[in-house]
C-alpha cells in the first residue's frame, strides 16, 4: 500500500514530471494499493500532456548526453539515466549526439528529450535522428510521451526499489534514498 502524507507524496510525484496539473490528478488518487496502481494513475493523468505541460516539465531537463547540474532527486535521476548514454569510447557518437543536439533545438525550439535508461548512446542518436524527420505536432506528443515514460520509471525506482533494497516499505523509503 503506498499511503503516504499528501505533502511527501507531491513531492515525490514532482519529482517524477514537474507538472502540476499532472501532480495534482495523481494525488488525487491515493492511496494507491501498489505500486503498478501508482504507476497506472500517472500514466493515464500523463495521456496526453498539452503543449504548455510538455514546456513546464522541459524547463527541468538537461540535454541528452550533459551532465544534469544543481542538486535534488530530479537532478540524480537524470544524472543515472543519462549513465548509459554515455558509456562509450566512440566519439563519433559523442559528436553526432552533439551535432543531433543542436540540429534539433535549431529544427524544434528545445532540448531533445528521450527516455534514456536502458538505451545506448547509438540507439538514442537512432532515435534523434528519426525524430528529426518528424512534424512538429507528432514530435511534440512524442516529447509528452517520453516525459510519461520517465515519470513511470522514477516513480518504480522511488517506490519499489527501496522495498526490494532495504525489506522496507515504500511508504517510509524518502527519495533521496532510492536516488542513490
Amino acid at each position: 500500500m503506498i499511503d503516504l502524507p499528501e505533502s511527501e507524496l507531491r513531492e515525490r510525484l514532482a519529482t517524477a514530471l514537474s507538472v502540476q496539473r499532472w501532480v495534482d490528478e495523481v494525488a488525487a488518487a491515493a492511496p494507491f494499493d501498489d505500486v503498478d496502481a501508482l504507476v497506472g494513475a500517472a500514466t493515464a493523468a500523463g495521456s496526453p500532456l498539452s503543449e504548455a505541460e510538455v514546456d513546464e516539465a522541459m524547463a527541468h531537463h538537461p540535454r541528452i548526453g550533459e551532465a544534469p547540474t544543481g542538486e535534488g532527486a530530479a537532478q540524480e535521476f537524470s544524472r543515472r539515466e543519462q549513465e548509459a548514454s554515455a558509456q562509450t569510447d566512440d566519439p563519433q557518437l559523442a559528436k553526432a549526439l552533439a551535432e543531433g543536439n543542436a540540429t534539433y533545438e535549431d529544427r524544434f525550439g528545445r532540448v531533445f528529450l528521450i527516455r534514456a535508461a536502458g538505451r545506448s548512446r547509438a540507439e538514442i542518436v537512432d532515435e534523434l535522428e528519426r525524430r528529426l524527420k518528424l512534424d512538429d505536432d507528432t514530435e511534440k506528443q512524442v516529447v509528452g510521451e517520453q516525459l510519461v515514460e520517465i515519470a513511470a520509471l522514477r516513480l518504480r525506482q522511488m517506490f519499489a526499489a527501496a522495498t526490494a533494497e532495504t525489506g522496507r516499505t515504500s511508504e517510509t523509503a524518502s527519495p533521496r534514498e532510492t536516488a542513490a
